[in-house]
């Protein structure tokens, strides 16, 4: 088998949109640490890039210290509670998830579709992101990671949840007072306690992207936590 036609196939089955799970994304993390000699580190993670950080610590727990997750519970739980009110807030989940429709609507008109602020966001990497956004490869593949979410990822936590596996880290669960995550599903503190044996955290004043809004407070609160003797409460 090979040649250049096999290779650029989609995979299908159980394996498809494996390239955009979790767990690959979580793996190459993981393959950087340790070639930058990290054979141990601590694991911050916001919104999408939370569940690549717990399934990192789910998979190596050898490997994570500590854990930090901003606005997020795991997939499975907000599909366990899909609502009129989640399911029409966060459309974007399911049209992404669609096969082929969505490039040709995010590429048609990139501007038109994301928006960035050049002053909040400085000229120089509002310019690498207008580039970026008209990347046919760069859509694809933020696209598979939101159909990786709904097939393959959700299928591995779901293995999770089954046999019973929880973090053993400590783990910091921030959240926004600004942001819809809370409205819709309840303390995001009390949902990880189902899937971590050590849940503190609090909530940050702030949108959505608190490390813009609420630099300072962000920082202090992971700075507390980071630096928390193992074991300490």
């Amino acid at each position: 088998m090979g040649g250049s036609h096999s290779r650029s196939r989609p995979r299908t089955g159980p394996f498809r949109h494996c390239s955009g799970s979790k767990r690959a994304s979580a793996e190459r993390i993981l393959a950087v640490a340790r070639a930058l000699g990290h054979d141990r580190f601590a694991l911050i993670g916001h919104d999408r890039g939370s569940y690549v950080a717990s399934r990192l610590a789910f998979d190596h727990p050898g490997a994570v210290d500590r854990v930090v997750l901003m606005d997020s519970i795991p997939i499975v739980e907000h599909l366990d509670r899909i609502t009129p009110e989640f399911a029409t807030q966060w459309w974007h989940w399911f049209f992404f998830a669609q096969p082929h429709t969505p490039e040709r609507v995010i590429l048609a008109d990139p501007d038109a579709w994301y928006h960035g602020d050049p002053e909040r966001m400085g000229t120089e990497n509002h310019d690498e992101w207008r580039r970026a956004m008209r990347n046919p490869r760069v859509v694809r593949a933020m696209l598979e990671d939101y159909r990786a979410g709904l097939t393959i990822d959700r299928r591995d936590e779901e293995a999770d949840r089954a046999a019973g596996r929880k973090m053993t880290q400590p783990l910091l669960v921030l959240g926004s007072l600004r942001d819809d995550l809370e409205q819709l599903f309840g303390d995001p503190r009390e949902i990880w306690r189902n899937w971590a044996v050590d849940v503190r955290g609090h909530r940050i004043d702030s949108g959505h992207h608190m490390a813009e809004d609420a630099p300072g407070e962000l920082t202090d609160a992971l700075v507390e936590f980071l630096a928390r003797e193992p074991g300490s409460a």
